[in-house]
């Protein structure tokens, strides 16, 4: 049964009918017949999918909307919105993944009784997942509008069946939807169902959730998996964990999963701390305590000590709390500052901790510096509390231009004698591109400084990267807890032995940049050859035109815009997805599509296998009829890119099926491709020597100020 309520955007027409948006709005013009919007703004409108898919199909456009795509678009259309359609989905995904049987039974009958007989079903299933709280339905005075009431002293747990709990209170993140709340959803749940057969059920709501997160990014605050691994390795092994701001749940579902496992976890978007529920319910068997509401405010796990907490806050918030919470008893170490939030949240995270247990936090730079929050560094450090200050690369986590802090903690079972913190810096493995951090030298870095650091033992000083510090030398005026401030600069960077090395090569370099210098070049009339585009190569099957942007199952390195421009390697990330990689070969010819530069790179050996970023467009030419070095070459004819731009208020972009290229006999083509492939030799051999040059001239700098480097 289709869903006629289901509407989907210009944009979703595309991507069903494998189209670009400029395709849909010559339909609309052209064709009187074209769906008319039932929704949307003038600029933006809506269409009926039920319409579209009709309108598609008789014109030849589609043989069938994809499974994927008209789940996806019947969610996205969903009449009660998004998020309620991909709760009710995971609500479901999550009966099929425990009780399949049960789903088969009740799908079998109509759309009226399955919406009547699923209520039961779940509850069947809520229960012993999540706790009796969650099989009733959701309170109605939740969503009643007016400021919330300072919460109880002791916030309760579970819902008052009578009046609900108030705005302020906790309360379970998943409820018991009711029939009238499923029946709209019903021709989407059994199209969950069908791609849950073909994926499963876990994969099918990853899926649904990674399109969600992916269309609504600023609204989101992700943790990157890595950070998360990295997080939870820190932590070790735990049977009851915890992460107070769970967001999309990275965190716990990072955390080494056990069979007698219980993970708790709360947020204070009612919409998040659901999804997330369902989404680590379908990713682990352990028992999973999801809760909605605002933490420090209503702690929904005030009895709760657990093995490990982990968290990614919120930071810099003003309105956390200060206010109602003066005497919380919580604040062990010093009641927070207004301005201090992080450090709110860090003393509930130790408050939450059964004696010996270990906390991560993810932080920003200025909690370990600010004066404002100086006591209370200097009693975690003096209570043994705070163990580890490890800087992050710039590029880790949002927001992605500063240098975040992990902080490691351990709720102190006595106070030490001779209290230590490990201060590391892994600043030095930041990416080049935009694809963020070595995670792999990050990980090898910190893992291998913290399990020393555990053992006993004198910590090994590594110069420019971890140091063990007696608390006491840190306990001054600021207490600043900035790693680099504390770290001896690393040696083997500063000496003149690895300078010596540089500038032999950077000679090197410069010789062999000299030998590949072009030749004098002789004048010569225009030529006037016949034309053809990219778009006319692709129609005849000369070359294949993909466009990248999807992570696939698989993770591989993602060749960036960035690195085609600067000439490196592979640098980037890209979310895994159901929707396949592009993945390059050598041969290839890749061209960034943003920034109005003349640029095309040819995939040589060293490259190939690298997933296709975003804004990149990958042009794979058949060897018999198109030569790969006189392609990339003539794309970059600063003429030809001038001619296939389009220019918006604040960028350029390249449409790439108008770029030109003469027609050529492939012989002619090769005689210019070996003199294009020689330019590319001598434009790298320039760019390396730059690169050496500042390596230099930096070390330089640095040896002459600190020492290492006599003057003369």
């Amino acid at each position: 049964m289709q869903d006629n309520a289901t509407e989907v955007t210009a944009a979703g027409i595309a991507r069903m009918a494998g189209v670009g948006r400029a395709a849909v709005s010559n339909w609309r013009r052209r064709h009187a017949d074209f769906p008319r919007p039932v929704g949307g703004t003038e600029t933006s409108p809506s269409f009926a999918l039920a319409e579209v898919e009709s309108w598609l199909r008789k014109q030849g456009k589609l043989a069938e909307v994809p499974l994927r795509e008209r789940v996806w678009q019947q969610l996205s259309g969903h009449p009660d919105g998004p998020v309620t359609a991909l709760t009710h989905a995971g609500c479901v995904l999550l009966l099929i993944h425990d009780r399949p049987p049960v789903w088969l039974e009740l799908g079998a009958g109509s759309d009226e009784r399955l919406a009547e007989m699923l209520p039961g079903a779940l509850r069947e299933v809520f229960t012993p997942r999540f706790g009796p709280e969650s099989a009733q339905p959701v309170p109605q005075a939740v969503n009643t509008p007016g400021p919330a009431p300072a919460p109880a002293a002791d916030p309760p747990t579970a819902v008052n069946a009578v009046h609900g709990p108030s705005p302020a209170s906790p309360r379970p993140a998943v409820h018991t939807p009711t029939s009238t709340e499923l029946l709209p959803s019903v021709p989407l749940l059994r199209g969950v169902a069908e791609l849950a057969a073909e994926l499963g059920a876990r994969q099918t709501f990853e899926f649904l959730l990674g399109r969600h997160l992916d269309a609504n990014p600023r609204q989101y605050t992700l943790t990157p998996a890595d950070l998360a691994g990295l997080m939870a390795d820190l932590a070790g092994p735990a049977r009851t964990v915890l992460d107070p701001a769970c967001g999309t749940g990275a965190l716990l579902r990072a955390a080494a999963t056990r069979p007698d496992q219980k993970l708790h976890a709360q947020d204070s978007a009612p919409e998040l701390a659901a999804l997330t529920t369902l989404r680590l319910a379908l990713h682990t068997w352990s028992t999973v305590r999801g809760a909605t509401g605002d933490t420090l405010r209503a702690d929904a796990h005030p009895q709760l000590r657990a093995d490990a907490v982990l968290c990614h806050p919120p930071f810099n918030e003003r309105n956390w709390g200060h206010d109602e919470l003066a005497y919380d008893p919580r604040w062990e170490y010093g009641f927070p500052a207004r301005t201090e939030s992080e450090l709110a949240w860090v003393q509930h995270a130790l408050a939450r901790l059964k004696d010996g247990g270990a906390g991560v936090l993810l932080m920003p730079p200025a909690a370990a510096s600010r004066r404002s929050g100086r006591r209370i560094r200097a009693d975690l450090l003096r209570r043994g509390a705070l163990r580890a200050v490890i800087a992050l690369p710039v590029g880790a986590a949002p927001p992605y231009n500063i240098p975040l802090h992990l902080w490691v903690l351990r709720r102190p079972e006595k106070a030490p004698a001779q209290p230590e913190v490990l201060l590391v810096d892994v600043g030095q493995f930041a990416g080049e591109g935009r694809g963020g951090p070595d995670w792999r030298a990050v990980r090898e870095a910190v893992l291998d400084a913290w399990q020393a650091f555990g053992r006993p033992g004198r910590f090994t000083e590594r110069p420019g990267l971890a140091r063990a510090l007696p608390v006491i030398e840190l306990l001054d005026d600021d207490v600043d807890l900035a790693p680099a401030r504390h770290l001896p600069p690393p040696a083997a960077a500063d000496g003149g032995e690895q300078l010596t090395s540089v500038r032999e090569l950077l000679g090197e370099t410069l010789r062999l940049t000299a030998g590949l210098t072009p030749p004098r070049a002789d004048t010569a009339h225009p030529a006037r050859w016949p034309l053809t585009t990219i778009g006319e190569l692709a129609r005849g099957g000369a070359l294949m035109l993909r466009t990248g942007g999807n992570g696939g199952h698989a993770r591989v390195p993602v060749l960036t815009d960035h690195d085609v421009l600067s000439g490196t390697g592979p640098s980037g990330t890209l979310p895994e997805s159901d929707e396949e990689a592009v993945l390059t070969a050598p041969g290839d010819v890749v061209v960034p599509v943003l920034g109005g530069g003349s640029v095309a790179r040819v995939i040589d050996t060293t490259t190939a296998g690298a997933a296709l970023g975003r804004n990149l467009v990958l042009l794979r030419p058949d060897p018999a009829a198109v030569d790969a070095w006189f392609l990339a070459g003539f794309l970059r004819g600063t003429a030809n890119n001038r001619q296939a731009s389009s220019y918006a208020s604040t960028a350029t972009r390249l449409d790439v099926r108008r770029l030109q290229l003469p027609r050529l006999p492939l012989d002619e083509q090769r005689r210019y491709g070996q003199r294009f492939r020689t330019l590319d030799e001598f434009e790298r051999a320039l760019r390396h020597a730059g690169r050496l040059g500042e390596q230099l001239v930096r070390g330089m700098y640095d040896g002459l100020t600190d020492g290492t480097v006599a003057p003369d």
